[in-house]
């Protein structure tokens, strides 16, 4: 009797603890096997086909990868992609100058000649998914040793993706899901022709910036316009002025209805990456010095760059997108902490270990294939808290720190090219070639005092914070040579290397010798620090490897432990589904949120005096007279944002929000944040995506910017008005099978 008590308590704590509304970033190919009937009792009113098919138009051929790391949506005939002003932000910067500061100023193209060629800006569109898992694990088990296991993974991946894309212009990439636990390979076609069509001025795109950043209430008009070009076959090409915009599979009508509070809504995108099924060995590294030691490095990155920032609008331009990558998680990574502490994850987290491990131990089976693994995964934890502060050091401090390390650290090839016995003059020349063809990129958006600057610091606080056996000898060295006067180390380095301009790294390249290279100061730091790195790699292999099975066998358990559970995949930056309602929330005692907020907000934020609430003359008019056309609401007001308690993460920045009809309702850009800690637990009360309300959109492409010629290629959509469908064949893929 006590052991059925036992059991009922386990499964009772399972359930309260896995079982949460409107979680979940599901993949959309299972939509209708794990998730149909429930979205249709929201409201969904579409087919399962309408959402992910390989052999018509669905909503999943309308969404794309922007760039490395975004999702956009096609919103027209004519391949117009809609995605946020933030993951814009680089590509816009890249092709303004002081005297045409699109961040500033804005931009649209009124035709197509006008649209602006992005230099390696790409657009993917997934094509299709399969599940390889049983040609990936096939032969392999709980006794494969782990490094055997990734390399026959590895071998296997490959072979999958040549036998899939060999023939074809499609490109692929084999996943894995559950934490190695299922593989899925997925088909993409990449488009390499893209040209900005618009965008707002900063005042409006990034209106808060990073004071507003993962706040709510937000008043941001977050999103920009580019179009994909292709060949005159309608696939991917190369730039020319030949090529003509891409005439996609699907895309997305645009409903000017607005939205209300309990409105059914989904995002289709590619959410980054999330660790759901962390332990609380994980958790407890995150919240007491994973992430205090990425704040503190990253906190002096972003005050040395905006002492720097100061100096010019020429150097605030040059840094506004790398200034920004560095403030948008910084932020994140303080409220990530302060939600794990305040939701007390760590303690819930252990909850869930402690039933596992009374489940198992109630059934020898299930205690011979999962026994080990939490055992596994704290040992792994015991090993890599040794070196935490020292691997997180060397990613953000040296890796991402100073650009002059990571400009130097590129010429290695050129070094051993030269060293060898015989030197190769053609394989030299070749490389040679290579590495002038970056001189212009690499220093296009540099400033050499701001560059001195993050070196002195990053190279003291190393010094500083990581154990000294950790630590270079050459660092150590050179910090007692100059009496740790990092500012006089970081001079000398500067004044001596051959990289810290175009000029000198070109005048090096003209006539390159080994032993110049190799008694460069900033080439010798770094390679120190990279022989450092793969010493610390070596020291932490095992204990990596003891993680990666840990988590495997953890989270296989906990699926056959709750067969009638649905589980979902941590997020991969693959394409996902999440679905769930408009909302408000409670974010404390005696605080409530409504779930929009309207044009009232920016005046009442307005501040001229601090740039990033500044509001444009044009639209402040607009605002006091009301002029909101046909995209404001019945009671004359305007809605920018709205809330809702989808499931989303970095990578969904750009994401479209869906309604039950299939039309474009919103653009998915932030998070909410008392929900900081959502990567790693989902806190259904608290848990809001904040977007941009689509009329607001349009309501700047329209009347403040006037690129009327944009509106009129949309497929606009008000009540019963019937969308467009466009169905486009796709070239035959072959099957893995």
């Amino acid at each position: 009797m006590k052991k059925v008590i036992l059991l009922l308590l386990i499964f009772g704590s399972f359930l309260r603890m896995n079982l949460r509304a409107d979680e979940g970033m599901w993949i959309p190919m299972l939509v209708e096997k794990l998730n149909y009937a429930d979205m249709k009792k929201l409201g969904l009113q579409l087919s399962p086909e309408e959402i992910y098919s390989i052999n018509s138009g669905s909503l999943k051929d309308a969404i794309v990868i922007f760039g490395r790391g975004c999702t956009g949506e096609i919103i027209s005939d004519q391949g117009l992609v809609l995605t946020n002003h933030h993951c814009g932000y680089g590509s816009i910067q890249s092709v303004s100058s002081v005297e045409n500061n699109y961040l500033k100023d804005g931009f649209w193209a009124k035709n197509h000649g006008e649209e602006i060629p992005v230099s390696g800006l790409t657009v993917q569109f997934l094509v299709s998914m399969e599940d390889v898992t049983a040609k990936i694990l096939d032969g392999l088990n709980a006794s494969t040793p782990e490094k055997e296991r990734g390399e026959k993974i590895s071998e296997r991946s490959k072979e999958i993706v040549k036998s899939i894309t060999e023939g074809t212009h499609y490109n692929a990439i084999v996943k894995d899901y559950y934490e190695g636990n299922e593989f899925y390979v997925l088909v993409y076609e990449t488009f390499k022709d893209i040209r900005l069509v618009g965008t707002p001025p900063e005042s409006i795109g990034k209106f808060g910036s990073d004071t507003d950043n993962w706040m709510w209430p937000r008043h941001t008009g977050d999103f920009s316009m580019f179009r994909v070009y292709a060949g005159a076959d309608n696939k991917p090409a190369e730039y020319s002025a030949d090529n003509k915009p891409f005439k996609p599979r699907h895309f997305l009508p645009i409903s000017i209805d607005g939205v209300k509070k309990d409105d059914f809504a989904m995002i289709m995108g590619n959410p980054g990456s999330t660790d759901r099924y962390l332990t609380s060995y994980g958790v407890s590294m995150a919240v007491n010095e994973t992430n205090p030691t990425r704040v503190k490095i990253r906190a002096e990155k972003l005050r040395i760059m905006d002492e720097g920032m100061e100096k010019s609008s020429a150097v605030r331009l040059k840094y506004a997108s790398k200034y920004a990558g560095v403030a948008n998680y910084w932020k994140y990574f303080i409220g990530q902490t302060r939600g794990l502490k305040r939701l007390d994850v760590v303690e819930k987290k252990q909850r869930i270990e402690k039933d596992f491990t009374a489940r198992i131990e109630t059934d020898a089976n299930l205690m011979k294939k999962y026994g080990n693994a939490l055992p596994m995964i704290e040992g792994a934890y015991k090993t890599l808290a040794d070196y935490n502060v020292s691997r997180w050091y060397m990613s953000e401090a040296i890796m991402q720190g100073s650009e002059l390390l990571g400009n130097a650290n590129r010429f290695n090839k050129l070094e051993e090219l030269l060293v060898a016995k015989p030197a190769y003059k053609e394989a030299v020349n070749k490389e040679t070639d290579r590495l002038k063809k970056n001189i212009e990129s690499t220093f296009k958006n540099y400033d050499e005092s701001i560059d001195e600057a993050l070196l002195a610091r990053m190279l003291q606080m190393f010094y500083t914070d990581v154990p000294a056996k950790q630590q270079p000898a050459l660092l150590r060295t050179m910090a007692a040579d100059y009496k740790n006067d990092f500012n006089a180390l970081a001079r000398d380095v500067f004044a001596k290397s051959n990289f810290t301009s175009a000029e000198k790294t070109a005048a090096f390249l003209n006539n390159p010798k080994a032993k110049t290279l190799s008694n460069d100061p900033a080439y010798k730091l770094i390679r120190a620090f990279m022989k450092a790195n793969q010493q610390l790699q070596e020291a932490t292999q095992k204990a990596g490897e003891e993680l990666k099975q840990g988590n495997r066998l953890f989270i296989a358990g906990l699926r056959e432990m709750q067969p009638e559970r649905t589980f979902y995949p941590n997020a991969n930056f693959s394409l996902r589904l999440t679905y769930g309602t408009v909302q408000d929330y409670y974010p404390a005692d005696a605080i409530h949120y409504d779930y929009t907020t309207t044009t009232k907000g920016i005046l009442e934020k307005e501040d001229p005096s601090v740039w990033e609430f500044e509001v444009p003359t044009k639209l402040k008019k607009m605002i006091e007279t009301g002029d909101y056309g046909q995209y404001g609401n019945p009671d004359g007001s305007m809605t920018v944002n709205f809330l809702t308690n989808h499931d989303i993460t970095g990578g969904n920045s750009g994401s479209p929000v869906i309604d039950g009809k299939g039309q474009l309702i919103g653009l998915a850009f932030d998070g909410n944040w008392e929900a900081m800690s959502g990567d790693i637990a989902f806190e259904p009360s608290l848990q809001r995506t904040i977007s941009v309300d689509i009329r607001y959109v349009l309501l700047i492409v329209d009347k403040f910017a006037g690129a009327t010629n944009l509106i009129k290629e949309m497929n606009i959509v008000k009540d019963t008005q019937k969308k467009k469908e466009i169905s486009m064949p796709v070239q035959e893929l072959k099957s893995v099978e």
